[in-house]
């Protein structure tokens, strides 16, 4: 086996068969073909020893993979994503990664890693009703205790992203505690962990909350704190005065949250958003629905639209934007959902946090930032489960360094396959015949991010870009002994999505430039009807259609797309 790269359809494909391979495999083979394979292959099957979910396969992994041992991060981490991304966690995979976290991990990006992961597990665990088994328990009091006993901001905010992968209603009132803590890393944690919960859990406490925070009654938060906090307001079936208090802030808050503030409210009017109705009731009040307060336009921005749809489902995306009062990007995020018969999936989540840079383009810096050190990293959530946040360069050092030195590339965030349908069922039939029906599908996604940074040119690039590839197989068969009759279906889907942004400093006012670029999808199905009798005649029907989404720039903020013009035509 060559180079794998995992977001080709010829990956996706083999990694089914792979799976089918290691669910009838012993320990000992499996052990075998770990140690025996390309360095390049481990990866690949470490996924599919995974999504095998045998004892057999954990016992093999768990003998393979020490971690107390620094040289094999790389795969320890290939390993917890793997476990995350499992549609059907079993009690003993927690078991696994929790004695691995009570052994002592020697890398502690890993053991970050371990703890975001397990709260995921126990999320996933509690949604099929297991929730009071004793390894789910005794992995809460593992996250909650490493939380309790944590001297360090940075690890506080991991425990606190493991709680965000649990979401468990009953650590509500300890994520509140921890929204009020005087760091910035802390507090963010505490409400972006709190975002993540079903609008219904947002009670009167956590109302009030946010709104202290939001308005600063009592002390002073970061500006990405307090916006996170008026998102949570708006969801939680607001009153007319909490909406109308937000409202009045426009124009009061610094300019360049005013300006998010104002866009995020219209793209609450264009969609079916439990505040709405309320916003338009206050927007009657010629006091708040002014020239003065309404006339804002600028480049911190949020925006909605349509990615694709058909009868039963529908792709949408959602991009903010907000920037520093110097000009330069403070936060990005880049979502995008899936929706069907009334459910919603965050395929991913990509969020871009910039800061400390002022004095780089002669900016001042913002309040309550004056002492924050030069940093650019990534966060990102991929199908519900939040992973550990990357580092792009931490100070300005390091920051220096970068510019000077060659292109070191994209930085992975995530990539691999993961098996996402696993189903078998039989179903008895009045005649007392089976009908045995199989699922199976996966995808191969790479999904990585760059900020590159040129004092010469005088301009800043982001880019995430998300390539990804999906395998559906099913089968349903009857099977008598003396015949068998069957229908199989294979669909294949290729596609990625690019998301670049592009900063220019020199100018004055500075300019930016946000694109979205979804290629084109190629599906390709097969279907395949067959019959065998017992006088040996043999009927086999195969059919194969192809077609091809055409790819596209997705049209964003009209302000965006007039920046975009100046700036690439200077």
């Amino acid at each position: 086996m060559g180079k794998i790269d995992s977001s080709k359809l010829k990956t996706t494909k083999q990694f089914l068969v792979a799976v089918k391979t290691l669910r009838a495999a012993k320990k000992k083979d499996i052990l075998l073909l770990l140690r025996n394979a390309p360095k390049e292959a481990i990866p690949f099957f470490i996924d599919a020893a995974v999504a095998a979910r045998t004892i057999t396969s954990l016992n093999a992994l768990s003998e393979f993979l020490d971690f107390t041992d620094k040289s094999l991060a790389s795969l320890q981490e290939k390993f917890l994503y793997a476990a995350a991304f499992s549609p059907r966690p079993s009690k003993e995979l927690l078991h696994l990664i929790l004695r691995k976290l009570q052994g002592g991990i020697a890398d502690s990006d890993i053991e970050d890693s371990a703890l975001i992961v397990t709260g995921a597990l126990i999320g996933k665990l509690c949604r099929i009703k297991l929730c009071t088994s004793k390894d789910v328990e005794a992995a809460k009091e593992y996250i909650l205790t490493q939380l309790k006993n944590s001297k360090d901001d940075a690890k506080t905010a991991v425990c606190l992203l493991g709680l965000k992968n649990a979401q468990l209603p009953e650590t509500i009132p300890l994520l509140l505690q921890y929204t009020d803590v005087n760091s910035s890393t802390v507090s963010s944690a505490a409400v972006s962990s709190l975002q993540k919960f079903p609008d219904e859990y947002f009670t009167q406490e956590v109302q009030k909350q946010m709104k202290l925070i939001f308005h600063q009654n009592q002390k002073r938060y970061d500006r990405t704190v307090r916006l996170a906090a008026a998102d949570i307001i708006l969801r939680s079936k607001p009153s007319y005065m909490d909406v109308a208090n937000i409202l009045m802030s426009i124009g009061e808050i610094p300019s360049k949250m005013s300006e998010f503030l104002f866009s995020k409210i219209q793209t609450v009017l264009q969609t079916i958003h439990p505040a709405r109705n309320v916003i338009l009731e206050v927007l009657k009040d010629p006091a708040i629905n002014n020239y003065g307060r309404w006339s804002l336009a600028g480049n911190s921005t949020s925006a909605v639209g349509l990615l694709g749809a058909s009868d039963d489902w529908a792709s949408t995306y959602s991009l903010e934007l907000l920037f520093s009062e110097s000009g330069h990007i403070r936060k990005s995020n880049s979502d995008f959902l899936l929706h069907s018969h009334g459910n919603q999936l965050l395929i991913t989540q990509v969020s871009i946090e910039i800061q400390g840079l002022e004095s780089l383009i002669g900016g001042t810096p913002e309040e309550g930032e004056e002492e924050a050190e030069a940093m650019a990293g990534m966060s990102a959530t991929l199908f519900d489960v939040q992973l550990r946040p990357v580092v792009f360069f931490q100070g300005l050092t390091d920051l220096m360094s970068k510019f000077f030195s060659s292109s070191e590339g994209p930085t992975t965030v995530v990539k691999g396959n993961i098996l996402l349908m696993d189903h078998l069922q039989a179903i008895p039939l009045q005649s007392g015949l089976h009908i045995l029906a199989e699922f199976q599908g996966c995808i191969g996604i790479d999904v990585s991010g760059d900020i590159d940074v040129s004092l010469w040119d005088q301009e800043a690039k982001t880019t995430m870009k998300t390539r990804g590839t999906l395998v559906i197989d099913s089968r349903v068969q009857l099977d008598v002994g003396f015949m068998q009759a069957g229908v199989t279906k294979r669909t294949e889907a290729v596609s990625s999505i690019n998301c670049n942004n592009t900063l220019n400093f020199a100018a004055t006012p500075l300019l930016m430039c946000l694109q979205l670029q979804k290629d084109d999808v190629t599906v390709r199905e097969v279907s395949t009807v067959y019959e065998s009798l017992p006088s040996g005649r043999n009927f086999t029907q195969r059919k194969v259609t192809r077609h091809t989404i055409a790819g596209a720039e997705v049209p964003l903020h009209h302000v965006n797309n007039e920046m975009c013009k100046e700036l690439f035509e200077t």
